[in-house]
């Protein structure tokens, strides 16, 4: 699928669409691309859960990467995600730019040598206050939103898995009192982001009954994030404009 025409973008989506986003938005590539996508770009999709990947003759075609949040482990072996680790070595090397999502920012981590795994905690659903790091000088797209960017942003979060240690050479930029690196950075052409900023809070609630029905979560634990939810909003258009001006390469 292909959106658009100009500079040229795609999503890596690595978990199915949920029958509620499918009705609601057409599909996760829709929510992804409104978060953020631009008039006048070209946003491809490869289904990667499913085999689907770009061409690595067409890899230089594209300005960046975007790897979507999954129900997969990003630590497993399937075979697509092994090929999608030797995707995501390669576009390093080749400096493209890539946005990590939950098991994104998970599956970045791994292919670059860091090391991910099931929290020790438990699971994290809901909104949670994520923490920058106070020196942001080495991230230039940060740098450039310093001055508009308060110490802390407040961010959809749907995870039981984490990163321990990230890759050599990478920085971790921000953290939350649940999870120690909620955002690590590369140079400027790897950004991974624990939490979900293209999220909308009617999907967390459909997630969390699906997450209910499958009995991976308790009916307690479901009603206690749903209340807190009534009083907590995450901060979207700050974490979309991160991720944008990362994306374009501001």
């Amino acid at each position: 699928m292909r959106i658009g025409e100009g500079r040229r973008y795609a999503l890596l989506q690595a978990g199915k669409d949920s029958d509620y986003v499918k009705k609601v938005y057409g599909g996760y590539f829709n929510v992804y691309v409104e978060a953020f996508g631009e008039k006048g770009e070209k946003w491809d999709l490869f289904k990667v859960y499913d085999g689907e990947f770009p061409e690595f003759s067409e890899l230089h075609e594209y300005e960046g990467f975007v790897v979507s949040g999954s129900p997969n482990d990003a630590y497993a072996n399937d075979y697509w995600i092994l090929k999608l680790c030797f995707l995501l070595q390669t576009l390093d090397a080749m400096e493209k730019k890539v946005l990590g999502i939950c098991f994104g920012h998970q599956v970045l981590c791994r292919a670059l040598g860091g090391r991910v795994g099931k929290a020790y905690t438990g699971w994290d659903i809901g909104t949670r206050q994520v923490s920058f790091v106070k020196d942001l000088a080495r991230c230039s797209y940060l740098e450039h939103l310093e001055e508009e960017m308060p110490a802390s942003l407040t961010i959809i979060e749907v995870h039981q898995d984490e990163v321990f240690e990230v890759p050599q050479g990478a920085e971790v930029i921000a953290s939350s009192d649940k999870t120690a690196v909620e955002m690590f950075a590369i140079a400027n052409h790897i950004l991974g982001i624990q939490g979900h900023p293209e999220y909308t809070i009617d999907i967390l609630y459909n997630l969390i009954d699906r997450l209910l029905n499958m009995d991976l979560i308790k009916k307690a634990f479901a009603e206690d994030v749903k209340c807190r939810l009534q009083t907590e909003e995450p901060d979207r258009k700050c974490w979309e404009k991160i991720c944008r001006t990362f994306l374009k390469g501001i």
